[in-house]
């Protein structure tokens, strides 16, 4: 399980913009995965390989066209399964009130249903964060068809996070 958590944290340092942090976040994947083994880290091992000689505003252009101008690619888990309707209001706030329910509260001003604080929240809450990724299992399918049709190196990163959810999905 705490291999799981540490790939949960990363994957959720992975999935944020890459801003001016993003090499320092790299590097703490890198080495907090450093001695763990297996299909999960394997993945997060590659995205990182992929990306190292990316320059930096390179790859933020790259998450902006993968993920913020494509409704097939997107973060947020509940677009998947409510899109723009009303249920999406009281999906986002049913999550809220979970997580609130644990003592958390995601920090960043994204919506909760925001990929990398749902992954933060299995990384510090893994119970109940691996509950929300399971019900989110369809959502994060359907991204990563999204991300292999586009070739991206993100793949490698939701490869991962759905490595942890269960041994039976297909890498």
């Amino acid at each position: 399980m705490n291999q799981h958590r540490a790939v949960h944290q990363a994957a959720s340092l992975l999935l944020n913009y890459p801003d001016q942090r993003w090499p320092a976040h790299r590097a703490l994947v890198l080495e907090s995965i450093g001695g763990l083994s297996g299909p999960a880290t394997e993945s997060l091992r590659r995205f990182c390989r992929r990306t190292a000689d990316v320059p930096l505003l390179d790859l933020a252009a790259q998450y902006v066209t993968t993920f913020d101008r494509s409704r097939r690619r997107t973060l947020h888990l509940t677009h998947y399964t409510d899109g723009d309707t009303r249920n999406g209001g009281a999906s986002l706030a049913a999550l809220r009130a979970r997580y609130r329910q644990y003592g958390w509260e995601p920090s960043g001003g994204e919506p909760p249903d925001h990929l990398p604080a749902v992954l933060e929240f299995a990384a510090r809450c893994p119970a109940a964060g691996r509950a929300v990724l399971h019900e989110h299992r369809g959502a994060l399918a359907l991204l990563a068809a999204g991300l292999a049709a586009e070739g991206s190196p993100y793949l490698d990163v939701i490869r991962a996070v759905r490595a942890t959810l269960d041994e039976g999905v297909r890498l």
